[in-house]
């Protein structure tokens, strides 16, 4: 009989501690870490965190990127019966203590690269969380100490540690991690997932891809990418190994999956249109790889045809999936002789979604739309994330019942052919920008607040590239371009401002998007 541990996120990492300690869990460069290893270390720093916080946390922040801290901080935070949070030291400190706050977090673990952030990251903290440094002494982050109210333990605190030995047992519906995205509002919006949408997901995986102990997947995205969720939990839960990748090595990989014998990808499509774009991307160049999984973003026919080209005995498939849905929801398989065929815009299609899930497409006012018309996609099932964290309002807007179902609204136009969706695009100003969902609303907030009258935001001149036209107030491009740069990801920092006298209308007094971009192009070819 299956127990409430058995089934939550992290237990097959226990698993194959017990029954294979000695294989590899996971790699960062040329450190490889045993499951032994892993789950021992991951147990003592949730015994730390237990002790320090003095009763089971609630939720747990994880500072760090693509380190030691970043990858087994979300198991202990798991084993001591907490959410973990994931942060990013690449994002603004000001985003990121914003994320702090809104999450409400008991502790953060925290890598060395990462606390010289934390001073500015904590400052004006309502509740002082304890801070937890793996890697680094209490020494080398002095401005913790004092009034802050901060309790530090670091690696010398958290050696001293035993394992802890009962692990608190979450109910299905508990919180398995908080996932902070793009809000139009200005202020990211959390999305809870709980070990029941997890688990969920893992298992339709599973019976999908068949991951065995030789397995070898790649690690590609950021912590703060809900895709990093898959990479982990599908190794963990089926005792294959993890392979962290340095980004410089996303440039020209092929030696690294030779030399690690990866045998399941997994990355944003755009990762394979540099290769491509590069022309480094060659056939046969990937032979070590049986599945080549893409999702974040939509997959072009001719990167699919050049990977496939590439990967000569992998199987290619198409993934989609917004967060609060759990990390994917839908996926297509790849097929080199009717894939073409098969494409939307040159686009590979989405695919059918994964069993159990129920699917309905709409219209503007909900309700559904005939087979092969274009319409919302809206998904209920195990995978419905339960509603934005402390927001009943936005819950409201985006999840809706129905036939006793509770279904979350994507926001993309499908079409539904031949029993495969297709996705359409956007039916709001919510983008995917290199993998990651951008709300435009947000950029032009902040626009706005740096003292433009009006901002608007576009995909222009190419679908990866944002560009922002301001009017009236501040005019002075490079500073409107600062005030992005310092509040916002990278990712979501306007290539361009332009400054427009008037933006143009529509009929409904609306900003006319269309004639906007109508106009950047005109300016553009006139060399203005």
């Amino acid at each position: 009989m299956t127990t409430a541990l058995d089934r939550r996120l992290g237990a097959g990492l226990l698993h194959h501690a017990s029954t294979q300690p000695g294989r590899v869990a996971l790699t960062i460069g040329r450190r490889a870490y045993t499951y032994e290893e892993t789950a021992l270390t991951a147990r003592r720093w949730a015994a730390a965190l237990v002790e320090a916080v003095g009763r089971r946390p609630a939720r747990v922040g994880v500072f760090a990127h693509r380190s030691e801290v970043s990858y087994l901080g979300p198991p202990a935070a798991l084993f001591a019966g907490a959410a973990f949070v994931p942060l990013n030291r690449k994002f603004p400190p000001a985003r990121t203590r914003t994320m702090l706050e809104r999450a409400d977090v008991d502790a953060v673990l925290v890598d060395a690269a990462s606390a010289p952030q934390l001073g500015e990251v904590l400052a004006r903290s309502p509740r002082p969380p304890v801070i937890l440094l793996p890697d680094a002494r209490r020494a080398d982050v002095p401005h913790l100490a004092g009034p802050a109210g901060h309790r530090v333990l670091d690696a010398a605190d958290l050696a001293a540690f035993p394992p802890l030995r009962e692990l608190p047992a979450p109910a299905p519906d508990d919180h398995a991690y908080l996932l902070f995205t793009s809000g139009s509002t200005g202020t990211p919006k959390g999305v809870p997932v709980t070990h029941a949408n997890v688990r969920a997901f893992l298992d339709v995986n599973q019976e999908r891809y068949r991951l065995t102990p030789e397995d070898r997947l790649t690690q590609t995205f950021d912590q703060t990418f809900d895709l990093s969720v898959f990479d982990l939990f599908m190794a963990w839960e089926n005792g294959a190994a993890v392979c962290a990748m340095d980004p410089i090595e996303l440039l020209a990989p092929f030696r690294y999956l030779e030399r690690n014998g990866i045998t399941v990808w997994f990355s944003v499509p755009s990762v394979a249109a540099v290769l491509r774009r590069r022309g480094v991307l060659r056939p046969g160049a990937m032979p070590t790889l049986r599945w080549s999984l893409f999702c974040g973003e939509a997959l072009p026919r001719a990167t699919a045809e050049a990977w496939q080209a590439a990967a000569p005995y992998s199987t290619v498939e198409n993934l989609y999936g917004p967060t609060e849905l759990t990390i994917a929801c839908t996926v297509h398989r790849w097929d080199p002789v009717t894939g073409p065929a098969a494409c939307v815009h040159d686009n590979v299609p989405i695919g059918r979604p994964y069993p159990g899930l129920h699917t309905l497409v709409v219209d503007e006012q909900l309700a559904e739309v005939a087979d092969g018309e274009a319409g919302e996609l809206c998904v209920a099932g195990p995978q419905t994330t339960p509603g934005y964290w402390r927001a009943p309002e936005l819950t409201a807007q985006r999840y809706f019942r129905r036939d006793g179902r509770t279904y979350y609204r994507t926001g993309d136009l499908v079409r539904r052919l031949d029993g495969q969706y297709v996705c359409l695009g956007r039916n709001d100003q919510q983008v995917k920008v290199g993998g990651h969902r951008v709300e435009l609303g947000e950029i032009e907030a902040v626009l706005r607040r740096a003292g433009a009258l009006e901002a608007v935001c576009l995909l222009w001149p190419d679908d990866q590239t944002i560009t922002a036209v301001v009017c009236g107030g501040a005019d002075d491009p490079d500073a409107l371009a600062d005030a992005c740069a310092a509040g916002l990801p990278a990712y979501m920092v306007p290539k361009s401002v332009r400054v427009v006298e008037e933006m143009p209308l529509n009929a409904n007094g609306k900003v006319d998007r269309a004639a906007l971009r109508d106009r950047l192009g005109e300016r553009a070819a006139g060399g203005r």
